[in-house]
């Protein structure tokens, strides 16, 4: 039931009730209107600071237990609010005059609705602790001659609102769970087929990549024509550029691919491989990582020249390294962009 919506919390009566949101702001408006409104009755009794102390605890507690977005609520914000009734209303009651019961009992009606959406939170048992106190409280304030009737009146209060709300979310819980189900295999479905998308959509990527590169040559093949030297030397590169696109498909752009393709015409043996790390970096890195390997399939005119990103959680994102008989350098990036060359 807290104002915010995240997918990782537990699903609480709050959801089922639909109060998230605007609703979930409406409700809170609503809870403090009518905190206050009970509250304000002890401003004509009782000393201004103990009114002010009281209801700054009263409302501070139906606030936080709204806008704190975890079902059940954790323990201290729970019991926080449990204990505000108790004690604001031994606040006022040390401030009242005689015969001025009557506002003790107004502030356990305030506090009845604080614990009520306590119940509501999952938090039932504190809630009742929170009950139990406040009417100790408002019942010993009427304690003299004999107990006021008023007292008594204002000691059940809290129980008779939080019963009837914890009553409540008996009957809902088991709806509660079948809709909780019913949302993790909603859940479930959808990242199924968010995953099929994901792979229908790089099937169809890598199709239409394979169509345009290799249909040409497929097709002069299927008819026979005997290749020439030229066409089996475009054979063995675009071989191997398809080899990337399966092995490396995160570093296969059209820069870095024609960079490769030159480098394997001078006759560099070219190796790119992608153990995933650029997964949750910014483009950018990505981009210089790309811009760092061309650099070196550029340059190359023999040996080897090696592209790898690594997998993730390394400081390293991805290296290049180059050799040839003449020639040793090794490139880190790192996952902040930073390029090293040893």
């Amino acid at each position: 039931m807290a104002l915010t919506d995240t997918s990782d919390t537990r699903f609480g009566l709050g959801d089922l009730l639909g109060l998230r949101g605007g609703a979930g702001w409406l409700f809170l408006i609503i809870l403090e209107v009518t905190i206050a409104l009970y509250m304000l009755k002890n401003f004509d009794e009782v000393s201004l600071w103990a009114a002010l102390v009281g209801l700054f605890l009263m409302l501070s507690a139906g606030a936080l237990m709204m806008v704190v977005p975890v079902d059940p609520l954790p323990i201290p914000v729970a019991l926080f609010a449990a204990a505000a009734g108790p004690v604001a209303a031994a606040v006022i009651v040390m401030s009242l005059p005689v015969n001025g019961l009557q506002d003790s009992v107004w502030t356990a009606y305030a506090a009845s609705y604080v614990l009520s959406v306590l119940v509501l939170r999952g938090r039932a048992r504190i809630a009742w602790a929170g009950v139990a106190a406040i009417s100790i409280v408002v019942a010993a304030a009427g304690m003299g001659p004999q107990l006021e009737s008023r007292a008594v009146v204002g000691s059940i209060v809290p129980i008779g609102t939080v019963a009837a709300i914890s009553v409540f979310a008996a009957i809902m819980r088991p709806m509660q769970r079948s809709l909780r189900v019913l949302r993790e295999d909603a859940m479930l479905r959808a990242a199924a087929e968010a995953t099929m998308s994901a792979a229908d959509s790089e099937r169809t990527r890598q199709l239409t990549r394979l169509d345009r590169v290799a249909r040409p040559i497929l097709e002069r093949i299927a008819d026979g024509a005997e290749l020439t030297a030229t066409e089996r030397e475009e054979c063995r590169l675009l071989e191997a550029e398809l080899r990337d696109g399966l092995r490396a498909p995160q570093l296969v752009t059209d820069e870095l691919s024609g960079a490769a393709r030159g480098a394997r015409s001078r006759g560099v043996e070219v190796v790119l491989l992608d153990d995933g790390g650029f997964a949750g970096v910014p483009e950018w890195v990505r981009k210089r990582v790309i811009d760092a390997a061309t650099r070196e399939l550029d340059a190359a005119n023999a040996g080897t020249v090696t592209v790898r990103v690594l997998p993730l959680g390394r400081r390293v994102l991805a290296t290049v390294l180059a050799t040839a008989p003449d020639y040793d350098q090794r490139t880190e990036i790192d996952t902040d962009g930073k390029v090293s060359v040893a």
